[in-house]
């Protein structure tokens, strides 16, 4: 099982788009639980996350989380991201392999133009970070967000794809 954090602030209708995502792997008995990180939102983030079932945080301490978390393993996400079908089993197969720290490979069908994509900053979490939670602790020490706790890690490749956030936000 994972727990899904998702770290947001005035995204409603991005985080939406996501939990949508996740539904599956909840009706699949993959995903224990999806913690709301909120940095201040001023939008209905908190009702959204309520009505969802979620885990809802205000400005909280990131060790503190990770630690609580109800699953040995961890889904960083990006509001606005979504996983593409077939993510559960792929996941469940690098879980049960007890793999290292891995992330989505991109999506072939949904992606920024090709100017869009060398103009940008790329985030840590653009194709979620899965990782365990006891290497999760060890670097929480250091990461004041999610985007911190993700960057740096050796990382292998899922066989399964996600929408990164950056493609919903597009015109």
């Amino acid at each position: 099982m994972i727990s899904v954090f998702i770290e947001c602030k005035d995204q409603e209708k991005a985080l939406a788009v996501t939990l949508a995502a996740l539904v599956h792997g909840a009706v699949e008995g993959l995903v224990a639980e999806v913690v709301i990180l909120d940095r201040g939102s001023r939008d209905g983030t908190a009702l959204l996350a309520d009505a969802a079932g979620c885990r809802f945080l205000t400005d909280p301490d990131l060790r503190e989380v990770v630690r609580s978390a109800r699953a040995d393993w961890l889904l960083l996400v990006e509001p606005g991201a979504r996983p593409l079908l077939g993510w559960t089993d792929h996941i469940g197969q690098h879980i049960a392999a007890g793999r290292q720290a891995a992330r989505f490979a991109p999506s072939r069908e949904y992606r920024l133009p090709f100017m869009d994509r060398l103009r940008r900053r790329v985030s840590a979490l653009e194709h979620g970070v899965l990782l365990p939670k006891s290497q999760a602790i060890a670097n929480s020490g250091s990461a004041e967000s999610l985007e911190g706790l993700g960057r740096g890690l050796a990382m292998t490749r899922l066989k399964c794809e996600i929408v990164p956030a950056a493609v919903l936000a597009m015109p």
